[in-house]
């Protein structure tokens, strides 16, 4: 009879998640995610038997269950402003108002094999298209919907590059907060 495990799936995935945000998927070592987990290597590797790739897979499945949920208010929220406004509060908790840095950004970095940089692409589009439907509902049309939705993306994925860099969160604090604004069309 199997022993249970020692941790469960989502703690586990909440503690291995930090070293590919850190490291990126090249720099993050079987060691470290061992350290991160407090499981020997031989465990990690049980769980994950194709090793540091099935890990960083079942790292961004996770961020991928996250960020429905983060993104649930603006796809399903009646009024489209308060559902704006409470996918911005969920962005600033995930990314610890900016002191964490992306995931989809440190996983895509040179060395990281196709498969975890299609993953996390697909993470980008499907945030992309989730605020792009926010801005038609709320009166943009469909290609200024799209327009606004990648330049609310890029404002806050370059905000957190910005803070990893410079250590000023300020920027994302800031594009986060445009979020709503940003997406709505201007009233004349």
């Amino acid at each position: 009879m199997a022993r249970p495990p020692s941790i469960g799936e989502a703690q586990l995935l909440d503690l291995l998640m930090p070293v590919f945000r850190e490291k990126g998927f090249e720099g993050a070592l079987i060691g470290d995610l061992s350290a991160a987990s407090g499981l020997q290597r031989a465990s990690l590797y049980h769980r994950f038997p194709a090793g540091k790739e099935g890990i960083a897979e079942a790292v961004l499945t996770a961020v991928g269950e996250r960020f429905l949920w983060i993104l649930e208010p603006l796809r399903t929220e009646s009024d489209v402003s308060q559902g704006m406004d409470e996918t911005a509060r969920r962005l600033s908790d995930f990314y610890g108002a900016g002191t964490l840095s992306c995931v989809l950004d440190t996983m895509t970095l040179a060395g990281a094999p196709a498969k975890v940089r299609e993953h996390a692409r697909s993470l980008a589009v499907t945030w992309i298209e989730a605020m792009a439907e926010a801005a038609q509902r709320a009166g943009r049309g469909p290609d200024d919907a799209q327009r606004v939705a990648k330049d609310v993306f890029l404002r806050i994925e370059g905000a957190l590059v910005l803070a990893r860099v410079l250590g000023d969160t300020e920027p994302f604090t800031e594009a986060v907060a445009l979020l709503p604004t940003l997406l709505t069309p201007e009233r004349v």
